[in-house]
């Protein structure tokens, strides 16, 4: 089957979650099925899983901060000064 990355999909955000190499990951891939390379924020070259249990693999730390970078919000337990930064104060 194949899965329709966020961006193509009309979600909020350039990006999709993608379970591949024994993590979930993070991915501006426009499209992707079972076997597919895949590129992940975190900079690895993956081959996407279609499986129910993939989806409860672990999440990539580093794809876990670029995406909450590319969506503009904080990790949860930030200082109040970094969720600030993430707002663009200064």
């Amino acid at each position: 089957m194949e899965r329709i990355a966020s961006e193509t999909a009309g979600q909020p955000y350039p990006f999709s979650w993608v379970p591949a190499g024994q993590r979930r990951h993070a991915t501006r891939t426009p499209t992707w099925h079972g076997g597919a390379p895949i590129t992940a924020l975190c900079g690895a070259g993956v081959a996407a899983v279609d499986s129910a249990q993939a989806w409860l693999w672990w999440t990539c730390p580093r794809c876990d901060v670029k995406a909450h970078e590319l969506a503009g919000v904080p990790m949860p337990g930030s200082s109040p000064v970094v969720a600030l930064r993430w707002a663009g104060a200064r």
